[in-house]
């Protein structure tokens, strides 16, 4: 199995190479205890991205079938996923969905950094849309700050469709952290509502991205 530690070493020549990543605010993230990164979602490559442009460990979501045992290629996708220190979780329906957020919430817990797509899916058409409640419920449960980020030309590396990515320049912008309370009125679901706008507000302003007022209903992963 492939060490966090020697995986990003090997990647991070190659990822300098290929995508010249221009980096801002990576002073916004503050050196320890527990961290939620919120980011935009236009490409596959995002999540593999974002740990290897943030000085700390980066845990994102992986669906459970890429970690199963098979073949050649899927024993280097298990590696490749363990070795960025993705989390596997299973798809399909509300529990799933809440379990995962259980995982995150003990990575929180524990002081890690966790990686989120609030959007939940790809974006095909470029635009940003509004954010599923989970990342508030995430912030607000474990009063970790949430970073907002911006990834800017990943979509043109690999758009959506594309196997393989091609060399091209990212833009990946950190700003401000975010803190959320619990409610004093105690209606937790506007609270989220509330707190999952914001967050989108501020990586709308760094991405420059139009904004949809609608959730993306299109399982691009």
């Amino acid at each position: 199995m492939i060490l966090p530690t020697v995986l990003r070493a090997a990647l991070l020549p190659l990822n300098r190479i290929a995508f010249r990543p221009e980096v801002h605010g990576v002073g916004n993230i503050p050196d320890h205890g527990p961290v939620i990164l919120a980011a935009n979602h236009l490409s596959f490559l995002d999540s593999f991205l974002i740990p290897l442009v943030t000085p700390r460990r980066v845990s994102f979501m992986a669906k459970q079938e890429y970690f199963d045992r098979g073949g050649a290629k899927q024993w280097v996708t298990r590696n490749f996923l363990t070795g960025i220190d993705a989390i596997p979780v299973p798809r399909g329906g509300f529990r799933a969905a809440q379990e995962s957020l259980e995982i995150a919430l003990r990575l929180l817990e524990n002081g890690g950094v966790f990686g989120i797509h609030p959007e939940g899916s790809r974006s095909r058409d470029g635009r940003l849309y509004r954010g599923r409640t989970g990342v508030a419920w995430l912030a607000i449960a474990s009063g970790a700050p949430v970073v907002p980020v911006a990834l800017v030309g990943t979509e043109r590396i690999q758009p959506v469709g594309a196997r393989f990515p091609r060399p091209g320049k990212v833009v990946v912008h950190f700003g401000v952290p975010l803190r959320f309370t619990p409610p004093a009125d105690g209606k937790q679901g506007p609270a989220r509502r509330r707190a999952a706008d914001e967050i989108m507000a501020a990586i709308a302003a760094l991405s420059g991205q139009e904004v949809a007022d609608e959730f993306n209903e299109l399982s691009a992963g």
